[in-house]
Parts: C-alpha cells; structure tokens; sequence
C-alpha cells in the first residue's frame, strides 16, 4: 500500500479519470485498452470508439455507456464494476472533495440535507456495517479517495514537504487555543509547507484556517478570525458554523491549498470548509495512518486529548521501528498539558532513549518554536 492508501501502482495501468484523456488517447490511434482503468466516465456517445479497440484486460468502474456497449466490452474481455445506486455517494469517485461538493445542498437548508450529512446517516443505518453492498461500496470509495490522494501528492503537491498539525476537536473559535492552532497554520504555509490535518473542527479548522489565510495581511487574518468567532462551535448548529466558514472563503476565494483528511467513522466532527482538498474516509484506522505517512516534514502535536493522543503515539511507533532515514520531527506544544494533565512527553522521552528518533522529539511552548523544531 501507498502513501496514500491506494494500492501500489503497476506500471502496466493506465488510470483514464477524464473524457478528455480518453479522447486522447483515441486520437493517438491506440488499439487496445488493455491495462486501462476508467473511472466513473460517461461514455455515451463513444460506443464507436469503444467497438474499434480491443477490450480484453480494461477495468471499467462506475462508468455509463451506450445500450449495448456494457455487454459488447465484457464479451470481449473486459471487467466492468457497475454503478451503485443504492448509495448516496459514487465509489469510484477520481478526486478528493471540496467542501463546498460535502456541504452542497438547498440553499440555507439545514446540515442534516447536505451531501456529507446524508452520507453520514448512511453509514450509520443498522446492520449497514455488516451488509456485503455497504461494507463493498465503502471499501471501494475509500480506496478511489486513496488514489485520488496519491495523484494530488504526486502533482500539485509534489516537491512541497508536508507538516502535520494535530490537535483537540473542542478548541472553539475566539479563544487563545484556536487563535494557537490558526498562527501555526499560517507560519507553515508562509514557511512554503502544505499544512495536512485531520480535516475536521477546533485545532483543525485552526490549522487549515491560517494555511487558507496565510496570505492576507495580518489585520485581515485577525478580522476574519473574528468573524468566525460569532458562531464558536458546530454545537448547537453545524449549517451556522460551516455558514460562518463559507462566507470567509467566499471573500478570499484564492487561499492558499491544504489538506484535510476526516472521517466519517466520527460522525460528531463535521469537516472544516477552510481545508481545499479533503479526503474523507470511511475507515478511521485508514486514515489514521495516512495522515501520518504523508506528514514527511514531521507533526506538530497542539493540546488535545484521546484522539491526539493515539496520534502521537501512533507516530512514535513509526519512528521508533523506522530506518533513521525515516524518522520525522515530532513537536509536542504545551510543557503542561503534555507533562502534567496527559503526560505523554515523559513516556515519549523514555520510548525515544537510546533510539535514532531520539534527537527529533521536542516540547515547546510557542508555535513559534514548533516550527523552529520543524525547521531542524
């Protein structure tokens, strides 16, 4: 498996994701698709050019064609994943989403009828985890979003190194701890990182926040903190809090890309609208260790609890079994909170003693001084 969760390309496939692409390649008078991947494409209208080559070894996913065509391809060799209808979301998806795409829905209507709301109650409906169609259309789903993340990474992303910010979910907006996590995401963006977080509120609409805003002057930067400040969490109102966050982004529609890797396996965390790229998963532990992998520029740890917690710990298991090639910074903020309220810096130190990581684990007090450590 990939960084990004998918499975390790061969260099025998050929992913088409776009009519254009595969307008291309017809052009360029290719004969077979053997070894070609299309994804979710609307094929009518080319039943032509699809008779005129040899299908034996095409993967055909989620696509739709002309009467006949389906059962032309599959007599002649190719493999063809049908469209899930029973599902409100499309498996065989070949991008990441926006959040405006999880957040679509009538205007000023409610959460609860967004496309992520709706996908949620989904995935929660009894026995849906045990049902061989739902369990299928996630598992595809999560591995089209790897792919998808791993294209991004490989593309727009490449040669950019990546830094993690991690932190509590309850940090709300107007206060010292969410204003913490804004400052550390506006430093790394402007320090020419992309910021990657766990894509949902508190530290991590923080994080992605201040990378999306990292442009601005300072006195817009604090000004649109303070307008988000008006509505300080999700609770009572995810549509209030996600509006608050889409008016910012629609007056400043050009900030600068980051990441977000949420799931809905938290059904309470609603994604953050100031990630441009999100990938969300179904599976948690998936997640979990992709947000990791792809942090090659190391994580910084903010406050936070359980869930921070077992990601700092996560990475620490990585690092220690890791080549010394391999091993990334890890920089937990807070000497209180990380030596007297959840002492993790103490058992850290300990796991890291004697061992190559030893010297990239760091506690500070300041953002500022997190990416100092970064910057090591």
């Amino acid at each position: 498996m990939n960084a990004a969760g998918s499975l390790s390309p061969s260099p025998r496939t050929l992913e088409v994701e776009s009519l254009d692409s595969f307008d291309r390649l017809v052009k360029a008078g290719i004969r077979s698709m053997h070894g070609w991947h299309a994804q979710s494409l609307d094929l009518r209208g080319r039943a032509a050019s699809l008779q005129a080559m040899d299908a034996q070894g095409a993967i055909f996913l989620g696509c739709t064609f002309d009467d006949g065509v389906e059962d032309s391809l599959r007599d002649r060799g190719a493999l063809i994943f049908p469209r899930l209808e029973s599902v409100p979301f499309n498996p065989y998806r070949g991008q990441l989403y926006s959040p405006q795409e999880l957040y679509s829905g009538p205007p000023d209507a409610p959460y609860e009828t967004t496309l992520d709301a709706r996908i949620y109650h989904w995935s929660i409906r009894p026995g849906q985890r045990h049902r061989l169609d739902a369990t299928l259309a996630a598992a595809l789903h999560d591995h089209s979003i790897g792919d998808a993340l791993d294209e991004l990474v490989r593309s727009e992303l490449g040669g950019r190194s990546m830094v993690g910010v991690m932190g509590g979910h309850t940090a709300r907006r107007g206060t010292p701890a969410f204003m913490e996590a804004a400052v550390a995401g506006r430093l790394l963006a402007r320090s020419g990182r992309v910021v990657a977080t766990g894509g949902g509120p508190g530290a991590m609409e923080a994080a992605n926040m201040g990378a999306y805003l990292s442009g601005l002057p300072d006195a817009d930067f604090h000004a649109a903190l303070a307008q988000v400040a008006a509505v300080p969490g999700f609770r009572p109102s995810v549509s209030a809090w996600a509006r608050t966050a889409a008016a910012v982004v629609e007056r400043y529609p050009d900030g600068t890309p980051s990441l977000g890797i949420p799931t809905w396996f938290y059904g309470h965390e609603p994604p953050n609208y100031f990630a441009t790229h999100i990938a969300k998963y179904f599976a948690n532990a998936i997640r979990e260790a992709i947000l990791l992998e792809l942090c090659d520029g190391g994580v910084i740890f903010l406050p936070g609890s359980a869930g921070t917690l077992q990601e700092i710990f996560q990475d620490a298991c990585e690092n220690y079994y890791g080549a010394s090639e391999t091993i990334r910074p890890m920089v937990l903020v807070g000497s209180d909170h990380w030596k007297r309220r959840y002492p993790a810096w103490p058992l850290l130190q300990s796991l890291a003693a004697g061992k190559s990581m030893a010297d990239r684990i760091f506690l500070v007090d300041t953002v500022e001084e997190a990416l100092d450590a970064v910057a090591r």
